[in-house]
């Protein structure tokens, strides 16, 4: 056993003996840990679950490096200690709360509640499970210094997470989050710390449905054409089990579509027993989708993920078959169809901007020039998106937002909300279709005619997964090795310049380099090849792997695919050697 391995399993020792040994645990837990084979014992004890700038997410149970009553009730502490330092009046103001579907979301809710209000805090707190988008409103809407939402978005089952937000429904950006950070570095372990108790105790407040009312209504004013004749156009929606249900079939409703649920998705089940995945990204997610399409000949297929913040689209295409967007093809044909109606109808600002970030595809990028709109690119995260928003906001000047979105499903019309929201998504999704639908045109004619009109496309996410004790110190090797050892192509294409987010430095082939401004320091590697493909590695803030962000660029459509599958083993090879 290397000296390493020794530590770890030291550290695993340690915090499990701590765990069986604290009256704080429930003798349930304590059977559960001591059932727990080798694999299981190390992955939850290992280390301590992760508070970054997203925010706490994990796997559920017993364990350090687990999402449970300790390890969530420890974070609230830090969190509620973090608001109060930005504002004297916080505990007035209070802390918004919502959550998603998932197993131990009510609980943990209920108890991030109990401890701010035990700090003096008054807590707003959803009777139900509410979506991501609405939370961020919520906080905007009630005028709250804070919000935290309980969900692990996309994840698979046994996960769970807690994201936190600030007094503009965004959600904390690294300077905030880092306060946030010393605040829970004060404090002492998941199963040691006390709920520093405020002389006078807050109050909950459970909210009524006039949140609702007001979210739903603002949601309806995304719509550019509310009038286009929906008869005999059939949609399919599925909440994939999650939040978004009853907001969306009421907007949808109140619009006046045919709107035909995934009925066996419709339930808020915790096991997520309908699907195959709760994920907008994979393919097998879709099965029930493309089945109801099917079954009732429908035109258009939209998918919300479990906490809402998240959409996808389905269609049926000009061969008769039922196909799927990725998240930079919807959006590029959105940002066209959003971009064309406001410059007819004389709307478009002068000053009109869109936001996007670095991973996400250069068609956007190049649809919004070609009305005159410029783009701003952010790190990965839409808080980066939302805390410009507020910037300007602040400011009091500067560009008109109209629209933010990332590759991985994200969307924002209307800056109500302050992080990604499906339902504004899938409501303007579903109306350039009808759109399209009323021309004859399908959805595949119409993204192929963008295309011929600005250059072939085509950016997929590639992952690599690197599970357990040993996984974040592999990738973090092999974010070093590519920077230790600079590529100079991939996949027998010349890299023409590097950007290296870390450093914050570009560098081109010639060794000239460039100060990256205006951006964050991030775990980042982009590269930016002769043929105008470009290669992105990030290892994600919210699961154990890395990302390759992959986009091929040409005149022609054919070979893309192949070029794509040609520079994804490329950067694997030369990454992970």
């Amino acid at each position: 056993m290397s000296l390493k391995e020794e530590i770890h399993m030291n550290i695993v020792e340690d915090n499990r003996s701590r765990w069986l040994a604290s009256p704080r645990v429930s003798d349930e837990d304590k059977a559960t840990i001591l059932s727990m084979d080798e694999e299981s014992k190390n992955d939850a004890f290992f280390k301590d679950v992760e508070l970054g700038t997203a925010g706490m997410r994990g796997k559920l149970g017993p364990g350090t490096n687990r999402m449970n009553l300790h390890t969530v009730g420890r974070v609230s502490v830090a969190f509620a200690m973090y608001v109060l330092s930005t504002d004297p009046n916080a505990r007035q103001k209070g802390i918004v709360i919502a959550h998603d579907n998932r197993y131990f979301s009510r609980e943990f809710a209920e108890l991030s509640a109990k401890i701010f209000n035990e700090m003096g805090f008054k807590a707003y707190l959803f009777d139900a499970l509410r979506p991501t988008p609405e939370l961020s409103f919520a906080v905007r809407y009630l005028g709250a210094q804070g919000g935290v939402m309980i969900t692990a978005s996309h994840n698979p089952k046994e996960y769970n997470g807690y994201k936190v937000y600030d007094e503009t429904g965004c959600q904390l950006i690294p300077s905030k989050a880092e306060e946030m950070l010393r605040c829970a570095s004060s404090l002492p372990d998941e199963l040691s710390f006390e709920v520093p108790a405020f002389e006078k105790k807050g109050e909950t407040i459970i909210l009524s449905s006039k949140v609702d009312d007001e979210y739903c209504a603002l949601v309806k004013t995304c719509q550019r054409n509310p009038d286009l004749d929906k008869k005999g156009f059939k949609v399919v929606y599925t909440p994939q089990h999650g939040a978004s249900y009853e907001n969306a079939m009421r907007v949808f409703e109140d619009c006046g579509y045919e709107i035909i649920p995934v009925e066996s998705q419709c339930n808020h089940d915790p096991a997520f027993g309908g699907t195959k995945s709760p994920n907008p990204e994979v393919a097998v997610a879709w099965e029930k989708v493309f089945e109801t399409m099917k079954e009732n000949h429908a035109d258009l297929g939209v998918m919300t993920d479990p906490d809402g913040d998240r959409c996808g689209v389905a269609y049926l295409s000009s061969k008769g078959t039922y196909e799927r967007f990725t998240g930079n093809e919807s959006a590029a044909l959105l940002i066209d169809y959003l971009l064309d109606d406001m410059q007819k109808k004389g709307e478009l600002p002068e000053d009109a901007v869109i936001y996007d970030t670095i991973v996400t595809s250069s068609l956007g990028r190049i649809v919004a020039a070609s009305y005159g709109v410029k783009s701003e690119s952010f790190l990965t995260g839409f808080k980066f998106i939302g805390d410009r928003i507020a910037h300007y906001e602040k400011l009091g000047k500067g560009p008109t937002f109209v629209f933010g979105y990332e590759e991985s499903y994200g969307c924002l019309v209307k800056p109500f909300v302050r992080d990604k929201d499906g339902l504004q998504a899938i409501l303007l999704y579903t109306e350039m279709a009808l759109y399209y639908h009323r021309l004859g045109i399908p959805l595949d004619v119409a993204f192929d005619r963008l295309q011929q009109k600005h250059g072939y496309h085509l950016a997929l996410t590639k992952d690599a997964y690197f599970e357990g004790m040993e996984g974040a110190s592999k990738m973090k090797a092999m974010m070093e090795g590519l920077r230790v050892s600079p590529l100079t192509e991939i996949a027998g294409i010349k890299v023409e310049k590097t950007s290296d987010y870390l450093a914050q430095e570009t560098i081109d082939a010639s060794g000239k380099k460039e100060t990256i401004l205006g951006l964050p320091k991030s775990d980042v590697m982009k590269y930016f090849l002769e043929d105008g493909s470009t290669v992105c590695v990030r290892p994600s803030g919210t699961e154990p792997k890395v990302k390759f962000y992959i986009e091929a660029v040409s005149e022609q459509k054919e070979g893309l695919l192949k070029l794509v599958e040609k520079l994804d083993q490329g950067i694997r090879s030369a990454a992970m050697k």
